[in-house]
């Protein structure tokens, strides 16, 4: 955080991602609980994973006071689109607004592109999070009876 206690977000490094998979473990067990089953990838990627997207894009981080990592985003751009991925904030610290900012801070890297991210249709808060950032959806694809993904776009 800085001075005035407002969550700091920066690139994250590589020492920081096996922290940022722990938070991702922990952040992604409400979307698992709208399935009743854990059995989702967020939970179930490896610190190698997470390696291979941190090498082939951007990793940002949100740290709260005491230096830990309350909040985290990903991102890649390939032909001029940006897929945006993996935005978690830890669940003690939500409804503050830093999912927002990760989200608009993860755009400025790659400014003037096409954004694109996908949620699940029973993520009504994130639907309803990304919509109000400017973003609409275009697609569903359905994994199987219970799981079908929005992806969304902002232009």
């Amino acid at each position: 955080m800085d001075n005035s206690g407002i969550p700091v977000i920066t690139k994250a490094e590589k020492n920081d991602l096996e922290e940022i998979l722990k938070l991702q473990y922990l952040a992604y067990q409400s979307e698992a609980a709208l399935f009743g089953n854990k059995d989702i990838p967020p939970l179930k990627q490896t610190l190698e994973e997470v390696i291979s997207e941190y090498e082939a894009g951007i990793v940002l981080k949100m740290t709260g006071e005491d230096g830990r990592i309350i909040g985290s985003v990903r991102a890649h751009e390939k032909d001029g689109t940006v897929y945006i991925g993996k935005l978690m904030v830890d669940p003690d610290h939500r409804r503050k607004g830093y999912g927002r900012r990760l989200l608009l801070d993860v755009e400025k890297y790659f400014p003037g592109k096409r954004y694109e991210l996908f949620t699940s249709t029973r993520s009504k808060s994130n639907i309803r999070l990304y919509e109000s950032c400017g973003y609409k959806q275009f697609d569903q694809k359905a994994v199987d009876e219970e799981l079908v993904f929005v992806y969304m776009e902002k232009v």
